[in-house]
């Protein structure tokens, strides 16, 4: 039990770092390649704070463990918003003037009702994880077309910044990319056998694990960058990198993994998982949008985010510990 908690707390600080160094330098390598500052930024905020998410639960589905990848999808994508977006609008009150962000919030909720409809006959298969792949890959086309669109757009000028290519060489960015890749995967099996063989030991479900240990792991890229855009006063990219996250689990992370082998979603997942994420969606969604003038995420309903995530993590727990009294 010793070896494997030690197997989880080194995956997870190993894949935040690789997630970090694979994603700086695919993104020198592209600017020195000559991609577009709008695609270097979209790539970075969207697939790169995803990365962990999107290893762990491909190796998960292909190690046989599909429910772990469900959970870390949904697992991180309610922790995004409880968690992170909570805590952060505790600290400072989040003002929201970005179009881009009123255009990606109702296409969220979207994509979270169509997760549930997939998820009534109690599976995601190879059929529904293709249309996963399919919406992912319509929303990032979608997504580069608006920004293209909103050039004065604070958000869209933001996510088009490219990191400095000066510091870094082609030669060392492609390094990093393969160094950061392959850190990716071992890190990630890493974590995959720890979390596994934990929940085997108390006997709880891989979904749990996933749900909770696993997700706040992986959501560890989206803190970061979070409190980053935080301290540079980059109200709307806190929230612009939540909602791009949450995207890409939904469709890519789950899609992926439901590709690799389908993932059997028992009652539990729609009666309670999804519904605290879509609830949960649905809120930082009213409170960004806003009811009159301009979106506000205030400390009050940063804690009533919080809270909800709190007490629903507090049940999981719960699970767990009643499971393995049992």
């Amino acid at each position: 039990m010793l070896l494997a908690t030690a197997a989880i707390v080194a995956g997870l600080i190993l894949l935040v770092w690789s997630a970090d160094k694979f994603v700086e330098g695919a993104a020198v390598t592209a600017r020195h390649l000559g991609v577009s500052t709008l695609l270097i930024g979209m790539l970075v905020i969207g697939f790169g704070t995803s990365a962990p998410e999107l290893m762990v639960s491909a190796l998960a589905s292909g190690q046989g463990n599909p429910g772990l990848a469900l959970g870390n999808g949904y697992g991180s994508n309610i922790a995004n918003i409880g968690l992170i977006l909570g805590a952060v609008a505790l600290i400072s009150p989040l003002s929201v003037h970005s179009q881009v962000i009123r255009q990606e919030l109702p296409l969220l909720c979207l994509v979270t009702l169509i997760s549930a409809w997939l998820l009534l006959d109690g599976e995601v298969s190879r059929l529904d994880a293709a249309l996963l792949l399919l919406l992912l890959a319509a929303v990032l086309a979608l997504s580069i077309w608006r920004a293209n669109r909103s050039s004065g757009d604070a958000l869209a000028m933001a996510d088009g910044e490219p990191p400095s290519a000066e510091a870094m060489t082609l030669k060392t960015g492609l390094i990093w990319t393969l160094v950061g890749l392959v850190l990716l995967i071992a890190s990630s099996r890493l974590l995959v056998w720890g979390a596994v063989y934990v929940a085997e030991a108390f006997g709880v479900s891989d979904l749990i694990i996933g749900l909770t240990v696993v997700a706040i792991g992986t959501s560890l890229p989206e803190l970061a960058s979070s409190i980053s855009a935080l301290r540079k006063k980059e109200h709307d990219l806190v929230l612009g990198n939540v909602i791009g996250s949450n995207l890409f689990n939904t469709l890519g992370v789950v899609g992926l993994a439901g590709a690799i082998m389908p993932i059997d979603a028992g009652s539990e997942v729609l009666s309670r998982d999804w519904v605290v994420m879509a609830g949960l969606t649905l809120a930082m969604a009213i409170f960004a949008i806003g009811w009159r003038g301009p979106g506000r995420i205030n400390r009050f309903e940063g804690g009533a985010l919080l809270s909800v995530y709190i007490a629903y993590t507090g049940y999981l727990v719960y699970t767990i510990v009643q499971t393995s009294a049992g």
